[in-house]
């Protein structure tokens, strides 16, 4: 069974949300202008999370020294990096942080699934680009990849179904949980019990 992600979470209601319907992932975003959050709010987003849903941090080429910080003091249990992070800023990364690493790629050809391929990552993320767009990318791309991966990018209420077909590791969600821009809990309530019914 795929496992789901919730991503961009940056108000209180929004971890009660997701403690009621207990997704695997959500992700706290510290790039990007829509939701990103500071330290300080993710620390106290993450004090809120129930300890069985994992909170992924979401990175574009960051300083280590932040997702290091981040991690040590347990916002973070998973690294997720959106950016042109090469395969020295992972094994940089790797050496001080003991987390997880997660690598988003765009998805447009076959030279990009080679580098999916490649990453050195624990996981990889397939995407349109950019993150939190709610656009789709060509999913025929997906059946290339010869590694678990996360699927992102356009999956809402009314595709996840197609998305879940594909037999991802994990979908990972934004702006198809949203409402006005806002993370609705009617959303990711139909999100999770989709993910959760599917064998």
């Amino acid at each position: 069974m795929s496992k789901i992600k919730i991503c961009g979470l940056t108000r209180p209601e929004d971890i009660r949300a997701v403690n009621r319907w207990q997704p695997d992932y959500i992700g706290l975003v510290f790039a990007g202008r829509k939701r990103r959050v500071t330290p300080a709010q993710a620390r106290t987003l993450r004090a809120a999370l129930h300890p069985a849903i994992t909170a992924v941090g979401v990175f574009v080429n960051a300083p280590i020294e932040l997702i290091r910080q981040l991690w040590r003091e347990g916002t973070i249990q998973w690294v997720q990096l959106h950016g042109q992070e090469d395969e020295a800023y992972i094994r940089a990364l790797r050496a001080c942080v003991r987390a997880p690493i997660i690598q988003a790629f765009s998805l447009q050809s076959r030279a990009d699934v080679q580098r999916l391929q490649a990453s050195s990552a624990d996981l990889v993320l397939a995407d349109h680009g950019g993150g939190g767009s709610g656009r789709r990318f060509d999913w025929s791309w997906t059946a290339y990849i010869q590694r678990p991966y996360i699927l992102a990018g356009g999956i809402t209420c009314q595709t996840i179904q197609e998305a879940l077909r594909l037999r991802p590791y994990a979908v990972d969600i934004s702006s198809g949980a949203e409402t006005g821009g806002h993370k609705e809990e009617k959303k990711i309530q139909a999100l999770v019990q989709c993910v959760r019914r599917r064998p």
